[in-house]
């Protein structure tokens, strides 16, 4: 199964947060480098976090964190 990126981040937290809105929305989203980011505290210029789900989601997760906040 293809993963397209979605979105992207430096801040595990703020990462974290984007990865939990995807799932309780029906999608199923995969947080690549999560563990890099935890080695390096948390926050880091050196390592980009990339908010992945399934090619076939990818329109409808992107256009869901796009939309104005309920």
């Amino acid at each position: 199964m293809k993963l397209i990126t979605i979105s992207t981040n430096f801040n595990l937290a703020e990462a974290e947060l984007t990865r939990s809105r995807l799932e309780a929305a029906g999608f199923h989203p995969f947080l690549a480098n999560e563990n890099a980011a935890g080695w390096l505290g948390g926050t880091s210029t050196a390592t980009l976090l990339r908010i992945e789900v399934p090619e076939p989601e990818a329109a409808n997760a992107k256009e869901f964190l796009d939309a104005p906040a309920e």
